[in-house]
């Protein structure tokens, strides 16, 4: 075979750096080495994404869930936005998850705990990043898969989850600098609880007080 060139990326053409156009895909794509298929994207999602208890996949999920149920779930997600989620109507949706049951051996169930730590936002136009940490959603949805039973565990029924919705403003004013907050703590802060039927109307009611 012969060698390939060289590439150099100070030779490339630089005059357009700008945000990345996402296209949803379908799964079916070819994976090509040479020209020719070895493989598909669809085997790649079942490969990478399966195990949906996962600390990362079940994030994941539960934004997914949340876009769904809240007629957000077109186009792609953007990883590293300022929020999770943006509503058609404008209203930035920030989703956390937690759940008893882990992918690992455990000795115990593990605790529900979320991080609300303020960050620095990110502008995934610009790339540019803001100098003050906040907490940049309209609203929280914390996510519970709730079910104990590791043998019929499973992330894609959404009676396994519960939905905890409450406005950012009540954690500013509550938990100014906070960092973590337990079930049991945000419990104490009122948020809407409510099964997937009812996700959209809870976070409608939190962004319009």
């Amino acid at each position: 075979m012969a060698d390939r060139p060289h590439f150099c990326p100070e030779d490339a053409m630089h005059d357009d750096l700008g945000p990345l156009t996402v296209h949803r895909r379908k799964g079916d794509e070819p994976l090509t080495a040479v020209g020719q298929p070895v493989g598909t994207l669809g085997g790649f999602w079942s490969w990478a994404c399966s195990d949906l208890a996962s600390n990362t996949m079940r994030g994941v999920l539960a934004e997914y869930i949340v876009a769904t149920a809240i007629g957000a779930a077109e186009g792609t997600r953007t990883e590293w936005d300022s929020v999770d989620i943006r509503t058609p109507d404008g209203t930035r949706v920030e989703v956390k998850s937690s759940a008893y049951l882990q992918s690992w051996a455990q000795g115990k169930l593990s605790e529900i705990t979320f991080n609300i730590a303020p960050a620095l936002g990110w502008d995934g136009q610009t790339g540019a990043s803001s100098t003050e940490a906040l907490r940049n959603s309209d609203v929280y949805v914390f996510c519970v898969l709730h079910h104990l039973d590791k043998r019929t565990l499973d992330p894609l029924d959404l009676d396994q989850w519960t939905f905890h919705v409450l406005a950012t403003r009540v954690l500013d004013e509550r938990c100014e600098r906070q960092k973590t907050i337990s079930l049991a703590s945000l419990l104490r802060l009122g948020p809407l609880q409510t099964d997937f039927a009812g996700l959209a109307k809870s976070v409608a009611v939190c962004t319009a007080g």
